[in-house]
């Protein structure tokens, strides 16, 4: 699992070293190339569905969804009441739910709770359009300081298993998913009934060739929701980086960086005039430089707080984030 998450394998370490090459001094001098990806295939997939027609923020706060949700079916499963401010060592274990019984259970109890109250429903339903999530330091610390970590508050990101039962429209209203709820359980249900085989599209793409890049796409297409922008981004969390995953923060950024006036219609050629000549490695090399982009207008990722996270957007590009280290 963890040798997934971080790319650690004689292959990923290859790729990285060719990188470095191609790229020169200045990729392996910043130590970047192994870009991080979730413990499982099935995670990918989700999340890149969470990326698509909304923000930053938005997707993170559907994530975190997904996770609260989880731990409130493991709960169920086990018999437990869970408390979040005494939470016990066995409570952060992963621990899989698996039944309709459970299933039914949690959305009975999600209705009723629903139609005592509507205010408190609120608290938990996250809007469609503009979903709540933390804003800055003082949010967060107001968070730990009722329930002492964020690891105590939120469970695993649920399995294909865990999913696979649920009610679109009780997953589109508890984890503010909307239209993908329906995506996200039928990827869920094809995976339990042996339909897609995530360890076969995996053993696909060892090698990451350009012929095994067309047969996974191929593949991919056949999964209902999967359009180019989820499919491109998938494939980079398989591997392969010769294809761009290009939206509106990648307009951005060739606008401000690389001056291009660039549209959706002609970002592909425009990510090609820049990025092409680095060949199969056009995604490290353009995340590398986005990273660098963001790190030294907000500081180094790695010692912020996990809710500043939702600031990294280009809306709060041109404003000034005080309290930042930059980078020199």
């Amino acid at each position: 699992m963890v040798r997934r998450m971080l790319r650690i394998s004689e292959e990923n370490d290859r790729v990285i070293r060719e990188f470095h090459e191609a790229c020169g001094p200045g990729a392996k001098e910043g130590g970047f190339g192994r870009v991080f990806r979730s413990p499982t295939l099935f995670e990918d997939m989700v999340k890149c569905i969470l990326l698509c027609n909304c923000t930053w923020p938005r997707t993170l706060s559907m994530a975190r969804a997904l996770c609260e949700l989880q731990l409130e079916m493991q709960s169920h499963s086990t018999s437990e009441v869970f408390h979040p401010q005494t939470p016990q060592p066995r409570e952060l274990k992963r621990k899989r739910a698996r039944g309709k019984k459970t299933v039914l259970t949690l959305e009975a109890k999600f209705t009723n709770n629903e139609a005592k109250s509507s205010e408190e429903a609120n608290l938990v339903i996250k809007n469609d359009h503009q979903p709540e999530h933390p804003q800055g330091n003082e949010a967060c610390e107001s968070i730990l300081s009722d329930t002492g970590d964020f690891s105590n508050i939120i469970g695993d990101f649920p399995t294909p298993e865990e999913l696979a039962n649920l009610d679109p429209q009780f997953l589109a209203k508890r984890c503010g998913v909307g239209y993908r709820a329906r995506r996200i359980i039928s990827l869920a249900k094809s995976i339990v009934d042996g339909t897609l085989r995530l360890r076969d599209l995996e053993q696909v793409c060892d090698g990451c060739v350009s012929s095994s890049y067309e047969e996974l796409d191929k593949q991919l297409a056949g999964i209902n929701g999967f359009g180019p922008f989820t499919r491109a981004n998938v494939l980079m969390c398989m591997g392969f980086y010769e294809k761009i995953p290009a939206d509106t923060e990648t307009l951005r950024h060739l606008r401000m960086v690389h001056g291009r006036s660039c549209t959706m219609k002609s970002v592909q050629k425009d990510l090609e005039a820049v990025y092409g000549k680095y060949g199969r490695f056009q995604f490290l090399a353009y995340w590398s430089e986005l990273w660098d982009y963001y790190e030294t207008r907000f500081g180094n990722f790695s010692e912020m707080s996990a809710c500043d996270y939702p600031l990294f957007t280009a809306a709060n590009m041109r404003k000034k984030v005080s309290k930042r280290k930059h980078m020199n």
